[in-house]
C-alpha cells in the first residue's frame, strides 16, 4: 500500500472556527474532534464524540470508529495525536 501523508499547515474554518486537516492517500481529511467542537460548542468535544459513538454502538450496532480512519495530526501544543 503506497500511503502519502502531507499535513497542510493552513487550517479550515467553520464559523470562525479553527478545523484541522491533513492530506492522505490524495484525499482531505479533518479532525471529528475539531468538527463536533465547532457544531455543537461542546466544552468537551472529545467526551461528546465518545458518546455519539458508543450511542451509535449500542443503537445501531455500527461501530464509527471503524468508519472514520484515525490519523496524527498536528495538535495545538505542536504534538501529533490520533483524532
Amino acid at each position: 500500500m503506497n500511503e502519502k501523508i502531507i499535513e497542510n499547515n493552513k487550517l479550515s474554518l467553520f464559523e470562525q472556527k479553527t478545523i484541522r486537516k491533513i492530506w492522505y492517500n490524495e484525499e482531505w481529511y479533518f479532525s471529528v474532534v475539531d468538527i463536533v467542537w465547532a457544531l455543537t460548542d461542546s466544552i468537551d468535544p472529545k467526551d461528546y464524540w465518545y458518546r455519539i459513538k458508543k450511542r451509535v454502538n449500542n443503537e445501531e450496532k455500527l461501530e464509527l470508529s471503524t468508519i472514520c480512519r484515525q490519523l496524527k495530526i498536528t495538535s495545538t501544543d505542536g504534538k501529533n495525536y490520533n483524532n
